[in-house]
């Protein structure tokens, strides 16, 4: 397989995914689910029986057979060991893991994983990472064409499981600035807005994260191409995922990255310092 690193990818975004789904059986997942079902078939178990010793219903055992639903980390590690599969089930786990996240996503989805540094520019919405469940129903039910509860429920599992970037040992530094028009957008309402608030006070206290925000009344704003991410990994590499209306591409090449990161750094400046930035979150949630 290629190294991602150095690719250009360019598909269809609304702040991390949307692009014309693959068929719900192809690829991996498809892979995956034939391997499952022969070795469920040759231990002699049933659908109920397999799923009374996974602790999975027989709909959902169907689901990943057939290679409609991704099946959790957790799930393939007990099926390889209730199946006798010899790790054959568990060699597949990371490229499942990938099929949750739409085509375009997936090679920005590994390296975030990998990231040792990762630096994030937000204009249009929360950044996935530091969403609250509610908040990422809210953004996805707004979404038109309109996404199928599945397809929500996917995403929104795919989302979740990135933020466990949190807890990561050791943890990456990572660094947000987000527009203030952002928090003061109520997306989903001002409940689940008060509650993606909190959320962002709480994350923002952990040590190595920090949140910034970009005030509305800055005359200086390095950031008016729109919204970005940099990540950096163990080995130095650094690469660049941008957003635009519709499309989405990942850069590699190390002279457009540097600029990019450059661009970051002086967005940084010009917000609010992360304290200050907590104090103003803070403020606006005795508003609301």
């Amino acid at each position: 397989m290629s190294d991602p690193t150095e690719l250009v990818h360019e598909g269809a975004v609304g702040g991390d995914e949307r692009q014309p789904e693959p068929e719900p059986g192809s690829g991996v997942l498809r892979v995956f689910g034939r391997q499952l079902k022969r070795f469920r078939v040759r231990a002699g178990l049933e659908r109920p029986e397999f799923g009374s010793l996974t602790g999975y219903s027989v709909s959902t055992i169907a689901a990943y057979e057939q290679g409609r639903r991704v099946p959790p980390p957790k799930f393939i590690d007990r099926a390889d060991e209730v199946l006798d599969a010899g790790g054959v089930l568990q060699e597949m786990k990371e490229e499942v893991a990938r099929a949750q996240y739409p085509a375009f996503f997936r090679d920005a989805a590994m390296l975030e994983g990998e990231a040792v540094e990762l630096w994030v520019y937000a204009t249009q919405a929360v950044p996935g990472l530091l969403q609250t469940e509610e908040y990422m129903r809210a953004v996805f039910g707004m979404w038109r064409p309109m996404l199928d509860e599945e397809t929500v429920e996917q995403r929104v599992l795919a989302r979740r499981a990135r933020q466990d970037i949190f807890d990561r040992r050791p943890p990456p530094l990572i660094s947000f600035v987000i527009d203030e028009a952002v928090v003061r957008r109520p997306l989903g309402g001002w409940p689940v807005m008060r509650g993606q608030l909190e959320q962002l006070m709480l994350v923002g206290a952990l040590r190595h994260v920090e949140i910034q925000i970009m005030p509305l009344d800055r005359e200086d704003n390095a950031g008016v191409d729109g919204p970005f991410t940099v990540l950096y990994r163990s080995g130095g590499d650094q690469v660049a995922y941008l957003e635009a209306q519709g499309r989405s591409t990942m850069v590699s090449d190390r002279r457009e990255v540097q600029g990019i990161a450059s661009r970051y750094g002086i967005i940084r400046a010009q917000a609010l310092s992360p304290r200050e930035s907590l104090d103003f979150i803070e403020k606006l949630l005795r508003e609301v």
